[in-house]
């Protein structure tokens, strides 16, 4: 096999005639996307992960981490607007790293989606579970310890005895409830997203309101923590806290946080006005959640001190050391409203991106099988449903968030050199939306990516099974099942002259 076909490219002209042709229905507007967007943004990282970033490695600069974070989203962001405005179709990155960078690039982009909405999905599945057990231990109605947490993860009862975990049954059942609603339509999971998405930013924002009166400046003092080089976490791990190197990893695991905005680029052939409405989506989306951040992690570390938020519910603890009940139930509430919307919205990028991959012949044709009465991809939906749902049940929380950040990081990466080599290589490309100083945006948000990934260097080693598996994978079924090998001109010839590419 020639490396040459390994870098095949899938021709943009191609792309854009697939697009025009496509099965799926087109009922998303703008504000659907930025609701979509913000869906997937507020959840699992400020509900859950904050606490954790502020008490182990950044305190109260907590609020410089959300900065540095949001701005290498920001110019990914801009650099996926360009690119999907470009290229409106459903397989997002995968589809623009087929069109510049080749076949096999192609593949990796989509594995490292898997990683980014497969992994995520199942953990934000995780930390529902955690918020609906806090939730309803409230109402005093408690479910045995072991139906809600990962096999075999240890769990103290109420008599202090020690009993193995069985399976996560609430986070496996929210995995089956936002599976149900998308075979039976994006339309009806996209009305349901945005009530849901109101309810959280409402929580949100009455968080930010109240909690302002209870903060206690000193709570701020020292803002930047001095440097510590080894301190240990409740795990017995060692790792750095305090100062710059602190912010730094500190943003690395909020980064989480963000996660999701450019899941909106995967709607793109169910959006009504994709060149006009996919950039407004990601980069409104991504502006809105990025000041809600900045306030509630202010907020957060004003009303108590940083070192009490490592815990599962950071924002419940501030709420009850507020003393104000009815508050920590609303937060709880916004708390299961949001991760739900994210769960949905991750899950809906993931089964839309294997959708495109099976379209292409890279993974088998069922997946991109279309419901004759719903219009979405129900075998693909189902099967990453019954995957997420199972992983949700029997994997623990822990290490699946820097998995997240760091497959999205490279994916970040992979997006702002391919804006940058198109700019080189196809200047006379049509660009609905242009990036700002497109010689320089995907240069700085590369090198922002970079220092971001440079501090996750030890889970690389996590990740080595993973992308050997994928290739794997693609070199024993998608090299010889790929379309554009198989059949190449004569899929571009007819798919070119049909009368929907014109």
């Amino acid at each position: 096999m020639s490396l040459k076909r390994l870098f095949a490219k899938k021709p943009i002209a191609l792309i854009q005639a697939e697009s025009a042709q496509g099965e799926l229905k087109r009922s998303l507007t703008a504000t659907n996307l930025i609701s979509l967007g913000i869906g997937c943004i507020i959840g699992a990282g400020i509900f859950v992960m904050t606490g954790t970033a502020a008490a182990q490695y950044a305190g109260p600069a907590i609020v410089l981490s959300f900065l540095l974070a949001g701005l290498s989203c920001a110019f990914a962001a801009m650099c996926y607007g360009e690119l999907s405005a470009m290229l409106p179709v459903s397989g997002s990155a995968y589809s623009y790293a087929y069109a510049s960078l080749g076949e096999i690039f192609a593949w990796v982009m989509g594995w490292l989606l898997l990683l980014e909405y497969g992994i995520a999905g199942s953990t934000v599945a995780v930390a529902w579970s955690g918020y609906v057990v806090s939730f309803l231990a409230n109402l005093h109605i408690v479910i045995p310890p072991q139906w809600t947490v990962a096999t075999n993860l240890p769990v103290t009862l109420a008599d202090g005895t020690m009993v193995k975990g069985i399976f996560n049954v609430p986070a496996f059942l929210a995995i089956v409830g936002v599976t149900s609603l998308l075979v039976v339509g994006v339309k009806e999971s996209a009305n349901f997203n945005n009530v849901i998405v109101v309810v959280k930013v409402l929580v949100v924002l009455l968080f930010i309101g109240i909690g302002v009166f209870y903060v206690n400046p000193a709570n701020w003092h020292p803002f930047i923590p001095d440097y510590v080089p080894e301190m240990k976490n409740a795990a017995g791990e060692t790792h750095a806290f305090g100062g710059w190197t602190g912010i730094l990893h500190g943003a690395s695991i909020v980064f989480f946080a963000y996660v999701g905005f450019e899941a909106v680029s995967t709607a793109a052939q169910e959006a009504k006005n994709p060149q006009r409405d996919i950039p407004i989506g990601i980069i409104g989306s991504l502006g809105v959640c990025t000041v809600l951040y900045i306030l509630v992690s202010l907020v957060l570390t004003g009303i108590v001190k940083y070192s009490t938020l490592d815990n599962p519910a950071p924002i419940a603890t501030a709420v009850d050391a507020i003393g104000l009940p009815w508050l920590a139930y609303v937060v709880k509430i916004g708390a299961i409203c949001g991760l739900s919307s994210v769960m949905l919205v991750l899950m809906y990028g993931q089964t839309r991106i294997f959708y495109t991959m099976a379209k292409d012949g890279l993974l088998p044709r069922a997946f991109s099988t279309v419901h004759s009465r719903f219009k979405t991809p129900w075998i693909n939906t189902l099967v990453v449903g019954a995957v997420s749902g199972v992983v949700a049940g029997m994997t623990p929380i822990d290490d699946l968030g820097d998995l997240v950040n760091l497959g999205t990081l490279m994916a970040f990466t992979i997006i702002c050199f391919t804006v940058l080599y198109l700019r080189i290589k196809e200047p006379q490309l049509a660009r609905p939306f242009q990036v700002p100083y497109p010689k320089v945006t995907p240069l700085l948000g590369m090198a922002f990516c970079g220092l971001l990934i440079a501090s996750l260097w030890k889970t690389f080693i996590m990740l080595i099974p993973y992308f050997v598996l994928g290739f794997i994978i693609y070199f024993v079924y998608g090299q010889h099942n790929s379309r554009l090998r198989k059949e190449g001109t004569a899929i571009a010839k007819d798919v070119l002259m049909s009368p929907a590419a014109h």
